[in-house]
């Protein structure tokens, strides 16, 4: 196996129904502009209060993704 580098980057995801729910959205969220997450590690959750109710889950991630090869075609569009 060839040695890889990964790009760590964190990412808040906010859901009304749980802490679960909100991971799921940031991770969706962050695949639609990120290629090949790997891996999400969940930093901290906590809620915010509104009138004495949980109003929101909120989770804090880890995301990683690996950095892709240079290629002679992508050194042209800046790319790396």
């Amino acid at each position: 196996m060839a040695d890889s580098v990964y790009r760590v980057t964190e990412l808040v995801g906010t859901s009304s129904t749980s802490w679960e729910a909100a991971a799921k959205s940031a991770i969706e969220t962050a695949s639609k502009s990120l290629r090949d997450l790997r891996v999400a590690e969940v930093v901290r959750q906590d809620v915010t209060i509104e009138d004495g109710k949980v109003a929101t889950y909120r989770v804090r991630l880890n995301v990683s993704f690996k950095y892709e090869g240079t290629t002679t075609a992508a050194k042209g569009r800046g790319k790396r």
